[in-house]
C-alpha cells in the first residue's frame, strides 16, 4: 500500500468537529498497513496534557494519536502548546517546555518565533517518517487569526500540503458549515482542500445523498465520506468535557468543574465503571450527595479556589465531609486541601496567597519550574500498583505528607488526613491502572471486583473509529 500524501492535513469548519478522532484513525488505519505514519498538531490549545518521552509535555490528543500510530509520544508531536490560565492570558509551551506566560496580544506578536519552533519539529519528524497526518485547531475561517496563523492555513501554506475539510452534522448548518468556511479561504487556500467529510451522522444516508450531491455541485469538491455518529467511545478529549453519558452505578462520584479544570481525562476510566455514577457538576449547580468528591486539577488554582467559594461549594464540602464523605484531590485539588497556597512570583495568575480549605495539613508554593515525569509505584494504603504522570509547578510541605498516598521508585508521593478521609496526590492517570482504580474505590467505600482496563478500553475505541474512518482511507487512496 501506497499512501498519495507525504503530508494530509485535517481541518474542521469548527472546534470539536471530529479533527482529533480522525487524524487517530487515519494513524491506526496506515499502522495498520505497516506504514511509519506519526501525529502532528502544530499548535494546541488545551488544558489536557501528557508527559511526553523526552520529558516535555503536549497535548494529551496527540498522546492519543501518538498511541494508534504505535509510537511513544514526542514533544515534536505537539510544538506549540497553550495553556489557558484566564481568559486573555495562558502558559507557551514549546517543544514540550515552559518559555513564557503571555497575554493574546503579546502571543500573537510572538507567533513567527512560535512558527519557527513548529516548522523545525515538522522537518524532523519528516526525516523520520513516511506520512504526517496533521491537526489543525479550531477552524481556519477565523479571520481575525489569519494574520501569522500557524495552525491551519498558515501551516498548509508553509509546507504545501493538501487539506481535507471536516463538518459535524450531529450539530446542525454542515452545508452552511463548509460553504462559509469556504468562502472564508483565499483562492490558494480553498485549492488545496482536496475533499470534504461529514462526521458524526445517524439516520437514512438516502436522506442525505440530496445535500451531498447538492455540495459536490456547489463547491467542485468531493465528499470524501460520510462517518458514523459512534457511542460508547473512551478516548482522551483534547478539551472538552465529555458529554456522553456515565454508567449508572450505586457508588456516586461528583466533580466540581473549575474554570480552568485541567486533565479531566483522569476520570475517563471512572465513566466506564458500571459501578460507578460520574456526575461532573458546573456552575450555578448545587453539589449532590455523594459517597466521593474529587477535586479536579486546576491550571490557575487560586482563583479556581475563590471561584469554588463564590460558587457555596466549600461548604457543600464541609458537610460532605462531617458526614463522613471521603475526598479526593489531585494536582490543583490536592493543593485546595491544604492550608496555605502562596503564588510569590504569578506564575499562574495575579501574585497572592489564600487560605486553602484546610482539611490536608500541607501548604503549598507555586515556583518556577515544572515538575514532567511518567511514574509507577505502589499505593500506600493497599496492594496495588499505581501508575501516572506529573506536571505541576507546586510544591508542597507539611505534616500529612508522612501519610502519603502512593510509594514511588525512591520516594513517597501525596498525602492522608489523620483521620484517612482525605486524600491528595499530584498524580494525574491514577484511576487508569486497574489495580490502582480498584484500591481508590475501594478506599473510598466501593467494593468491586470490576477492573475497568484504561489502556484495552482506549485500545478498542481506537480500532473501532479505525473502522469506521477506512471509506475515507479508501477514498484518498483513489484519488
Amino acid at each position: 500500500m501506497i499512501f498519495p500524501y507525504k503530508t494530509l492535513m485535517v481541518q474542521g469548519t469548527t472546534s470539536d468537529a471530529g479533527k482529533t478522532t480522525i487524524v487517530a484513525a487515519l494513524c491506526r488505519l496506515l499502522a495498520r498497513q505497516g506504514i511509519k505514519v506519526v501525529p502532528f498538531k502544530p499548535q494546541n490549545m488545551a488544558l489536557n496534557s501528557a508527559v511526553t518521552v523526552d520529558g516535555g509535555e503536549i497535548g494529551r490528543a496527540q498522546a492519543l494519536q501518538a498511541q494508534a500510530a504505535g509510537l511513544v509520544p514526542h514533544s515534536d508531536m505537539n510544538p506549540v502548546l497553550l495553556k489557558p490560565s484566564s481568559d486573555t492570558g495562558a502558559q507557551i509551551i514549546i517543544h514540550g517546555r515552559v518559555s513564557a506566560e503571555m497575554n493574546a496580544q503579546d502571543y500573537h506578536q510572538y507567533k513567527t518565533i512560535a512558527m519557527a519552533a513548529v516548522l523545525e519539529s515538522y522537518r524532523r519528524l519528516e526525516q523520520q517518517y513516511a506520512v504526517i497526518i496533521v491537526e489543525g485547531a479550531g477552524s481556519p475561517a477565523e479571520i481575525n487569526l489569519r494574520d501569522r496563523d500557524i495552525a491551519n492555513m498558515g501551516f498548509a501554506e508553509s509546507v504545501d500540503c493538501p487539506v481535507i475539510l471536516v463538518a459535524d452534522i450531529d450539530r446542525g448548518g454542515v452545508f452552511a458549515h463548509i460553504v462559509g468556511t469556504l468562502s472564508c479561504l483565499s483562492e490558494s487556500e480553498q485549492r488545496r482542500i482536496v475533499g470534504f467529510v461529514i462526521n458524526r451522522f445517524r439516520g437514512d444516508i438516502a436522506l442525505l445523498e440530496p445535500g451531498l450531491e447538492w455540495l459536490e455541485k456547489k463547491t467542485g469538491k468531493p465528499v470524501l465520506a460520510v462517518l458514523p455518529y459512534l457511542h460508547g467511545l473512551y478516548l482522551d478529549a483534547e478539551d472538552a468535557i465529555q458529554s456522553q453519558q456515565t454508567s449508572q452505578g450505586r457508588f456516586r462520584i461528583v466533580v466540581p468543574v473549575l474554570p480552568r479544570i485541567s486533565n479531566h481525562t483522569d476520570f475517563d476510566m471512572l465513566r466506564a465503571h458500571p459501578d460507578v455514577h460520574l456526575q461532573f457538576i458546573g456552575p450555578g449547580q448545587a453539589i449532590p450527595p455523594a459517597d466521593l468528591i474529587i477535586l479536579p486539577g486546576s491550571k490557575n488554582t487560586l482563583a479556581d479556589l475563590l471561584w469554588l467559594r463564590e460558587q457555596g461549594w466549600d461548604k457543600a464540602l464541609q458537610k460532605h465531609v462531617r458526614y463522613g464523605g471521603k475526598v479526593i484531590g489531585i494536582c490543583g485539588g490536592f493543593q485546595m486541601l491544604g492550608t496555605m497556597i502562596d503564588d510569590p512570583s504569578g506564575i499562574e495568575g495575579p501574585a497572592g496567597s489564600a487560605k486553602g480549605l484546610g482539611w490536608l495539613n500541607i501548604e503549598t508554593t507555586i515556583g518556577n519550574q515544572k515538575r514532567l515525569s511518567q511514574v509507577s509505584g505502589q499505593c500506600a494504603f493497599a496492594q496495588a500498583v499505581v501508575t501516572g504522570y506529573e506536571i505541576h509547578m507546586g510544591i508542597s510541605e507539611g505534616a500529612d505528607l508522612d501519610r502519603p498516598a502512593f510509594y514511588l521508585t525512591g520516594r513517597s508521593e501525596g498525602a492522608r488526613s489523620t483521620d484517612d478521609q482525605l486524600m491528595g496526590t499530584y498524580l494525574h492517570g491514577v484511576f487508569d491502572h486497574p489495580e490502582a482504580c480498584r484500591a481508590l474505590l475501594a478506599w473510598a467505600g466501593l467494593n468491586s471486583d470490576v477492573e475497568p482496563d484504561g489502556s484495552q478500553l482506549r485500545e478498542d475505541s481506537l480500532n473501532r473509529i479505525a473502522d469506521a474512518v477506512q471509506p475515507l482511507l479508501n477514498a484518498l487512496m483513489e484519488k
